[in-house]
């Protein structure tokens, strides 16, 4: 494990400090247990940070494994140390929630390529002591999830009653249950494909140009140089933030209203609502979230592609399974929209996997799955259930509504 460094020369060093030192559990890898990398590399040393709620049971079967998207963190169920805010599923999880603490064990790791805890482009690279920045090797959706298998390993937690993720964290569910067969009993992956669509990478690439093209990003380098490239960041989250909900969602929440006028200014100021919505969501994003590693996280979805890692038939990745899945999608989702969901669902009927499949009607768009909607917690709720009723958990026998 490399030392921290002094803060000599980082003018941004406090905030650098801050993201990468969060209030969570942290393990630590050695440089001599590399983690092997899909680009042909192998990242050493490397740290994993995680939070956890609820009580593992005595024979460490109520294990429930969730992976965050994109832009979120390990931080699902408890007050987040950067923005104070309550964690990004806590409607999903804690006592008496879908996913019930008082039964589960609940498990999120941050990914490696991440910004709160776990090896990302701003750690600290021990061969220069100073941030890897652009140095940081490209990484893979099954990278991060290879990297959470071996964090697993090291808590001596061998099978996950069921893993779930909505969006980049359905990826790692697709991903899991694809490599590691055994060791996941059911899966939820919510709000996802196979693939990234060639309109979701030109979104990404959009969003990565408008970081690359803030004269603070200093080539990937700014953390040595004192600086951040908050504007660049921000409109990439103002982009990506726009497909993340519908158009009625939209509509409904903002219309064409003013932002506090009577009339429109006849200049650039934020007139509409909508404006500045997306301005608050941008500026308040560059507070939490480091930009180099919203390029490496993009890209790691840009890659992503199930099938073409089980030689372009996606139904061999899921060969032999025993896991039980339940997919999830929403009809006003246009990001991934539900026929990607069904493109799984086929995928798994042609295995003879035990598999179910909702599509929920909202207007809320692809943020959904972070949204109140009763029906997902019904459907989470019972899917858990049964499946701890099934792999015979003890005192499950009344847990299905």
């Amino acid at each position: 494990m490399s030392e921290t460094p002094t803060a000599e020369g980082f003018a941004d060093y406090k905030r650098l400090e801050q993201i990468v030192n969060p209030q969570s559990e942290i393990v630590h890898f050695p440089a001599d247990e590399p983690l092997p990398l899909d680009c042909g590399v192998s990242l050493a040393p490397l740290s994993i940070a995680y939070q956890t709620y609820g009580t593992l049971n005595e024979d460490k079967s109520n294990l429930v494994l969730i992976c965050h998207a994109l832009t979120g963190d390990q931080h699902v169920a408890n007050l987040h140390p950067v923005t104070g805010k309550p964690g990004w599923w806590e409607t999903m999880v804690g006592p008496d929630k879908p996913i019930d603490t008082n039964r589960y064990f609940v498990l999120c790791p941050n990914v490696i390529g991440g910004c709160m805890g776990s090896t990302g482009p701003s750690s600290i690279n021990p061969a220069t002591g100073r941030p890897y920045g652009p140095d940081f090797p490209v990484i893979t959706v099954r990278d991060m999830v290879r990297a959470q298998a071996r964090l697993l390993d090291h808590l001596g937690l061998p099978v996950v009653l069921s893993v779930l993720g909505g969006s980049m964290g359905g990826m790692q569910v697709l991903e899991w249950a694809a490599t590691y067969k055994d060791r996941v009993f059911s899966a939820v992956p919510i709000a996802c494909s196979a693939r990234h669509s060639s309109q979701n990478i030109a979104f990404h690439e959009v969003g990565r140009q408008a970081v690359m093209a803030d004269p603070d990003w200093c080539e990937g380098r700014y953390l040595e140089q004192g600086k951040s490239p908050r504007k660049g960041l921000a409109v990439a989250r103002m982009a990506a933030h726009i497909t993340y909900m519908s158009e009625d969602a939209l509509h409904n929440k903002f219309g064409r209203n003013l932002q506090d006028r009577d009339k429109v200014t006849f200049g650039f100021d934020a007139d509409f609502q909508v404006e500045s919505y997306l301005r608050h969501q941008g500026l308040s994003f560059v507070d939490r979230f480091d930009a180099n590693s919203y390029l490496y996280i993009t890209r790691a979805m840009d890659y992503f592609d199930l099938a073409a890692d089980h030689g372009g038939v996606l139904a061999n990745a899921f060969q032999g399974t025993r896991t039980r899945f339940c997919l999830v999608s929403f009809t006003s989702d246009w990001l991934f929209p539900t026929e990607e969901s069904r493109e799984i669902v086929h995928a798994l009927n042609a295995v003879a996997a035990n598999v179910s499949f909702v599509e929920l009607k909202t207007d809320n768009g692809h943020d959904s799955f972070l949204l109140h909607e009763p029906e997902l917690f019904d459907t989470i709720r019972g899917f858990l259930s049964a499946a701890a009723l099934k792999r015979g958990i003890a005192g499950t026998e009344g847990w299905l509504p």
